[in-house]
């Protein structure tokens, strides 16, 4: 279970963004795509961050011969989804409202995004009608 108390910093979220997009990986494999000019120079950077993490219980690993397979725990939309409340809490006296019209005004929204947004809206309505 992930300690809500306890969020990520920037660079373990590039971590954890990279875990989300290509899945379970090494180590070295993390660093090859964060720094592949460098990879031996951040390999323990990498290390230490994912470490963080799995402290944390943003990642779990697994053993895989003599390497460690990381994984995350957490998904990217239980990420926003409580970064988004915590932002609503802090500035917003826990309404999410006031997010979410400032980014439909202050965002070109797409017509696809128009109606997924619509889509949703429809959806909530028709939960909430029911017994």
């Amino acid at each position: 279970m992930v300690n809500k108390s306890r969020d990520v910093t920037e660079a373990e979220l590039s971590v954890l963004q990279i875990l989300w997009c290509q899945g379970p990986l090494t180590i070295r494999e993390i660093t090859e795509i964060l720094e592949p000019q460098r990879v031996d120079a951040y390999y323990s950077t990498v290390k230490k961050l994912l470490e963080r993490l799995e402290s944390k219980g943003f990642v779990q690993r697994e053993a895989a011969g003599i390497a460690f397979i990381y994984e995350a725990t957490v998904a990217r939309d239980d990420l926003v989804g409580r970064r988004l409340q915590e932002v609503a809490e802090t500035l917003c006296e826990g309404s999410l409202t006031p997010l979410l019209t400032q980014l439909a005004h202050h965002q070109d929204l797409s017509k696809k995004q128009q109606k997924v947004l619509m889509d949703l809206i429809d959806d909530l309505a028709k939960q909430n009608k029911k017994p």
